[in-house]
């Protein structure tokens, strides 16, 4: 503000003095706008060396000037050296955050907003087949096309990773994951789980083969205690509750056999193709029916319908997954309790629920409980004689219907275990074919 009032008293100087000076020659105004030309020209130079500095040499010491033009050289020669230093830091924070990009070992894509490439690093050349000689710019889908990819970088829900195959190499197994970041940008991540994959597979194997390997073992052994138990009375009577114990344990080991076949299957085959509209009144009405036979009287079983439609799905697979939540209430609610089986709408979906009004769960392991042979009570289970496997049957019986399980549960105050299906799996009830009567 110094250099500024400065300014302004030695125009008003200058415009002084040379009027005086045409004052006496009488003419006034010729000495006004003769001052005010020689302050302009004074200007216009110290414009011009501004231009010449910021043009030509920006980064050389500014030019030699006094009053307000000293102080703006001055202010604008400290703004462009911290300029500079800003930028430099910039640039070094961007090398080491490309250098150490570029040692890891999973490919890391950045995708502008429309999603067109604008960087990777070398491990993503070899994953994906990008080249940076032509790649540069096009979009991501012109070099993954999988409808898969296309389908999970178009719904923004990446929750979730994708897993696919290599574009370039089918015998490599890719795991995919975006994340959003600044205006909409994306950051896509692919790992490389070929060696993962291959041994979930092998465990897949090796469970389904020894499960059924073991089923005619124990169905052999399940025949000849039936027929020593149906002669119980032609053996030694210490005999007879050792049978009857081979016999229970038996039947918890083929039930076991028969729910790891059935997992296998399910994580075999991710998706279901013989959907059908399926009556759920119907088939929660069976599934309570089945539930009180067990039950013995100790529990009450409620069925509540709304007007929601017919879920799409394959019915043998749906009644498996509700009749397990269902079983699950029976065995663990306690007696006494109330179990209502429900269906109704949910927000924009549709749900079934399993809701009960019994000791409830602790939410810390709400997380696990789709785990296999995880088990909130181990002693009470292994009682109750459940496998373990029923909730994760659940899990991989939604997955291949588009859903998901909900879990709502605190100490005693119940559990509801809710099933989500999105819209496009109902349909109106009036598409399930009926048998006409005779």
């Amino acid at each position: 503000m110094r250099y500024w009032n400065q300014e302004l008293w030695r125009l008003a100087g200058l415009v002084i003095v040379l009027g005086l000076a045409g004052w006496v020659i009488d003419a006034p105004g010729f000495g006004i706008a003769l001052g005010l030309a020689i302050y302009l020209a004074i200007h216009l130079q110290r414009l011009r060396s501004l231009y010449r500095w910021l043009t030509r040499h920006p980064h050389d010491e500014p030019p030699a000037a006094s009053g307000i033009w000293g102080e703006l050289f001055d202010k604008l020669y400290k703004y462009q050296k911290a300029q500079r230093i800003t930028q430099k830091r910039l640039r070094d924070t961007l090398k080491r955050i490309q250098d150490s990009s570029e040692a890891m070992s999973d490919s890391v894509v950045m995708l502008d907003r429309r999603g067109d490439l604008e960087w990777w690093n070398s491990a993503a050349e070899r994953m994906l087949g990008l080249k940076a000689s032509h790649d540069r710019g096009q979009h991501i889908t012109n070099l993954v096309r999988d409808p898969r990819f296309i389908d999970y970088l178009n719904t923004r829900d990446y929750q979730e990773p994708l897993t696919l195959t290599s574009p370039i190499d089918e015998r490599r197994v890719l795991q995919f994951q975006i994340t959003l970041y600044g205006d909409d940008e994306r950051l896509l991540m692919a790992r490389d789980i070929t060696r993962l994959h291959r041994l979930e597979q092998m465990r897949r194997d090796f469970v389904a083969n020894v499960s059924h390997e073991l089923r005619t073992p124990l169905t052999v052994l399940a025949g000849y205690l039936e027929t020593y138990i149906d002669n119980a009375d032609q053996l030694p009577s210490r005999m007879a509750r050792g049978l009857q114990q081979m016999q229970s344990q038996t039947l918890r080991m083929q039930n076991l056999v028969n729910d790891l076949l059935l997992l296998s299957r399910l994580e075999i085959d991710q998706r279901t193709d013989d959907s059908v509209p399926v009556d759920v009144g119907d088939m929660l009405e069976a599934i309570r029916n089945d539930a009180e036979s067990l039950s013995g009287g100790h529990h009450h079983l409620s069925v509540d319908i709304d007007d929601v439609g017919a879920l799409m799905g394959n019915e043998k697979e749906l009644h498996s997954a509700i009749s397990n939540l269902t079983v699950n209430a029976v065995r663990y609610a306690g007696e006494g309790c109330h179990i209502t089986l429900r269906w109704r709408q949910y927000g924009d979906n549709a749900c079934i629920e399993v809701e009960d009004d019994g000791e409830g769960i602790d939410p810390v392991h709400i997380p696990r409980l789709t785990e296999r042979f995880y088990r909130v009570d181990k002693g009470r289970s292994t009682s109750t004689g459940g496998t373990g496997l029923g909730l994760a049957i659940v899990k991989h019986v939604l997955l291949r219907h588009d859903a998901h399980l909900e879990i709502d549960s605190h100490p005693g105050q119940g559990a509801c275990f809710r099933c989500v299906f999105p819209p496009e799996r109902v349909t109106p009830a009036q598409s399930i074919p009926r048998i006409q009567e005779a």
